[in-house]
């Protein structure tokens, strides 16, 4: 199954209309998806990235829960339908030129993001020791 699906969502106007317009119109990429930033709505941390294809930005809007698009499986994948960490959406933001996304979230379940069953999907730190990078769990 492709990324690429209908999209529900106007095309993007001039640049003014894109960066200070009130018309949601994301900015898919070439692959049909848009990178989305998921944090925690009342710590501001850093959970997850993901990619969003039209189908599945509409489902979060519609729903209130966070919808991706799984590149490794190609399908569309409902967060937390399976772990139980579903994702509410409690806030939606876009970046300026609308190719991004952030969603501010309170996770269900056991509240973990990361399929490795840690709470976030960024707890290794790249360390540079004599020019040369290593992975560190915090």
């Amino acid at each position: 199954m492709s990324a690429v699906s209908s999209n529900p969502f106007p095309a993007p106007g001039s640049k003014a209309e894109l960066e200070e317009g009130a018309v949601l119109s994301p900015r898919f990429g070439a692959d049909g998806l848009i990178t989305c930033i998921a944090t925690d709505a009342a710590t501001g941390e850093i959970l997850m990235v993901a990619h969003m294809n039209p189908e599945a930005l509409a489902k979060t809007i519609e729903t209130g829960e966070a919808w991706y698009w799984s590149r490794s499986r190609g399908e569309l994948w409902h967060k937390g339908a399976t772990s139980g960490q579903i994702q509410t959406v409690e806030e939606m933001r876009i970046d300026c030129d609308q190719d991004a996304l952030l969603l501010k979230v309170t996770v269900a379940g056991d509240g973990g993001c990361c399929h490795t069953g840690r709470r976030s999907c960024f707890y290794r730190k790249v360390e540079i020791a004599g020019g040369k990078p290593s992975l560190v769990v915090d």
